[in-house]
């Protein structure tokens, strides 16, 4: 008799980390599972599955340009490995992520890239040096990289609106796309509606399910990043798009395991972020080609149009689940962008003619 696995999104995510996780570990110096037990109570299994892949590439790194390192295979790594290595190792280990090559194919690193290969080392070589397990710390002495600030891209609300109207009646679309949007039109404009009506993230919105949604009191509740539960309230037209998807939902019969899944796909299995980052790609190139739309910067566009309405930085962190209220403030970028906007109108290149009374 088949068991059904029937974790929420989350647990089964989480879950798909843990074991993906345990095959990253079994590549690595044995030393690396001490760090990894170290720091599972402050982290998710998100991040420590993410820091397992950046330290493995400093490994194999090492394995390539190290005449040392080369001579052993990777899992046979001591800890007093981490004693010999310098400040200078670390920073050519940063410099090759800028552009390295894997599987025939070029990798690149911006700045935020290699920022984030950096503070995995640094917490991985502070692990061991707190712990007195090692005696120096190189990983501290290398600066981390200048993050420039990028500019917010997000819609302007003649935008979200001729989003809205396109994929209601997906005009623009190719033969084939309109095949399929005779399909999904219904769940994509209650999927899109919801996004762009509370600012959730796309692995929140994925991951709801029917019995996330309350509609006595007009929320929804999702599970935020750190694992806490939190709801959200939402509007009219959320309500509306949402009861209107339901009432095709009931009519479909999902998958063995995906019966809970609000938000289905075409073979009827809890939608993927992918699945959802496409769809957002397909219907905003046809309202914009200057901008890269993707769900995040619906997200953007919410947390903007929020602050130019309440005016109030705290509720619009505390809606979108930032903790630290300074996340939030890059939807500033938004306001900054209007007073450029402004300036265009205070320069005259050239006075118009006045006009004679007769």
């Amino acid at each position: 008799m088949a068991v059904i696995n029937r974790n929420n999104y989350h647990d089964e995510q989480n879950r798909q980390n843990i074991l993906k996780m345990r095959a990253v570990l079994d590549t690595l110096p044995s030393f690396c599972r001490q760090f990894f037990r170290g720091i599972e109570e402050y982290t998710s299994a998100r991040t420590r599955l993410a820091y397992a892949y950046d330290l493995r590439l400093f490994f194999e790194f090492l394995h390539e340009r190290n005449a040392v390192c080369a001579r052993m295979d990777i899992t046979e790594y001591p800890l007093s490995l981490l004693d010999q290595l310098t400040r200078q190792d670390i920073e050519e280990y940063l410099e090759y992520m800028t552009l390295y090559q894997k599987d025939g194919k070029d990798i690149t690193n911006a700045e935020r890239g290699k920022s984030r290969k950096l503070a995995a080392l640094r917490s991985f070589y502070n692990y061991f040096y707190q712990s007195e397990m090692i005696a120096s710390n190189p990983a501290s002495l290398v600066a981390m990289p200048k993050l420039h600030d990028k500019e917010i891209i997000r819609l302007e609300p003649n935008e979200v609106a001729r989003l809205l109207d396109q994929v209601e009646d997906g005009t623009n679309l190719t033969k084939k796309e309109m095949e399929y949007h005779k399909k999904t039109k219904i769940r994509d404009v209650a999927l899109l509606t919801l996004l762009l009506g509370t600012g959730i993230r796309v692995s929140e919105c994925v991951g709801l399910d029917i019995r996330d949604v309350n509609f006595d009191v007009c929320g929804i509740k999702i599970r935020r990043k750190g694992g806490y539960e939190a709801v959200v309230y939402f509007g009219d037209e959320v309500e509306t798009a949402l009861l209107d998807y339901l009432e095709e939902r009931d009519r479909i019969i999902p998958v063995e395991g995906h019966e809970d899944a609000l938000f289905l796909s075409l073979q009827n299995r809890r939608i993927t972020v992918r699945a959802v980052e496409n769809l957002v790609k397909k219907y905003a190139s046809r309202v914009t080609t200057l901008k890269k739309i993707t769900p995040h910067k619906l997200r953007s566009t919410y947390g903007t149009s929020l602050y130019q309405e309440t005016g109030d930085i705290y509720l619009v962190a505390d809606v979108l689940g930032h903790k630290d209220v300074n996340t939030t403030r890059k939807h500033y970028a938004a306001q900054q962008d209007e007073r450029r906007r402004s300036a265009a109108r205070y320069v005259k290149l050239r006075e118009k003619p006045q006009q004679h009374e007769q």
